[in-house]
């Protein structure tokens, strides 16, 4: 009798935590539509030095202020990526990293994948291009990462507020995006 008590108490916390985990499931992760990136980037325009004006924190870049990423076109049609800022304030030492990318779309150019140590690598995808690659903004297709660039230190408050919108309708986060100091 006592082994049929405990069947039954077993029976129903199972049940109760498959339910219980089924309801997690469905609410905790919302379906979202695939992350859609520019119709086509010309890596040649592309290239040159991008400064972070806002960006999703990661482990990588904590401390960093007076981020830049400059990308140079290689004879093999790869991209060298260097990436640099200043550790703690606009004085303090320089870290940088030195990587490679290549295009995983050739229709778009604008997926694809960048590597600083290989055989790692991860998604760049270039989500939205200035009309004269005044800016852009470079996401990742499970929206973990996020990255506002521009061409100068600085960026309009009323272009980074539509950015902000366009974002969102991209279903990112954008209350986590924190904006990167810059020398001006």
């Amino acid at each position: 009798m006592a082994m049929k008590g405990s069947f039954r108490l077993a029976w129903v916390l199972a049940s109760g935590l498959a339910w219980a985990c089924l309801g997690c499931a469905s609410g905790a992760r919302q379906s979202v539509p695939p992350l859609q990136v520019v119709p086509n980037v010309d890596l040649s325009r592309y290239t040159g030095t991008w400064y972070e004006i806002a960006s999703f924190p990661q482990r990588f870049q904590k401390g960093c202020v007076a981020t830049c990423a400059t990308y140079t076109l290689l004879p093999d049609g790869k991209i060298e990526v260097f990436n640099q800022c200043r550790k703690g304030s606009f004085d303090g030492k320089v870290s940088s990293i030195r990587g490679k990318a290549w295009v995983v779309d050739a229709t778009t150019n604008a997926k694809l994948k960048v590597s600083f140590y290989w055989p790692f690598s991860g998604d760049y995808w270039i989500i939205d291009l200035g009309a004269d690659y005044e800016y852009a903004v470079v996401g990742h297709p499970g929206r973990k990462y996020l990255w506002i660039l521009s061409r100068t230190p600085e960026m309009d408050e009323a272009l980074y507020n539509r950015l902000l919108e366009k974002l969102q309708g991209q279903f990112y986060d954008t209350s986590k995006l924190v904006k990167t100091p810059q020398m001006r």
